[in-house]
């Protein structure tokens, strides 16, 4: 009986989780729509505005854990879009960055302001305590589909690049 209810619990904690990101996700889509923008879009420009240039594909394709083929073919509807340009490296002709055009700026820069109203508006019933508690339970969870997803990584190291690199965003989205 204990096993069949933690095992029911497991079950139930995985769902809500997946559930929740679908909403937000879904929630997202129709702000980033609203503004112009697929949430693909909304995050290729994040990536590509937020790490430091020159910024390759493979770059964006690592921080946002999707395949470079992927990345790719959003990159260039981007391009194509007039959202993004392609660069060639001077130093190295078979290297190709990516940058923001003032377009792209210029759909990002209302799409982040909306996608923090939805979100602030989305978690305004949590308290303090309560937003503290979600993220270090997230936490916990990340750690351990890091450690399952790389069975022989150094899982220390790569949670705390996760750390960094999520504090590194926070303080760019804030500004």
């Amino acid at each position: 009986m204990i096993n069949s209810e933690h095992e029911n619990l497991d079950w139930k904690l995985w769902h809500m989780v997946y559930q929740t990101y679908t909403r937000f996700k879904i929630c997202l889509d129709q702000v980033f729509a609203e503004q112009g923008l697929t949430s693909e879009q909304y995050s290729v420009l994040a990536a590509t505005k937020y790490l430091d240039a020159p910024v390759r594909i493979t770059d964006i394709a690592q921080w946002l854990e999707r395949s470079t083929n992927s990345v790719s073919m959003i990159v260039d509807r981007m391009v194509k879009a007039g959202l993004l340009r392609r660069v060639r490296d001077r130093s190295d002709r078979r290297v190709v960055n990516v940058s923001v055009t003032s377009k792209g700026e210029n759909a990002f820069k209302p799409a982040t302001v909306a996608a923090r109203k939805a979100v602030q508006q989305i978690i305004l019933s949590l308290s303090y305590e309560d937003k503290h508690t979600f993220v270090s339970l997230s936490e916990m969870i990340n750690y351990k589909l890091l450690q399952y997803l790389n069975p022989k990584a150094d899982i220390e190291v790569m949670h705390k690049n996760d750390i960094k690199r999520r504090d590194n965003l926070m303080k760019r989205w804030l500004k």
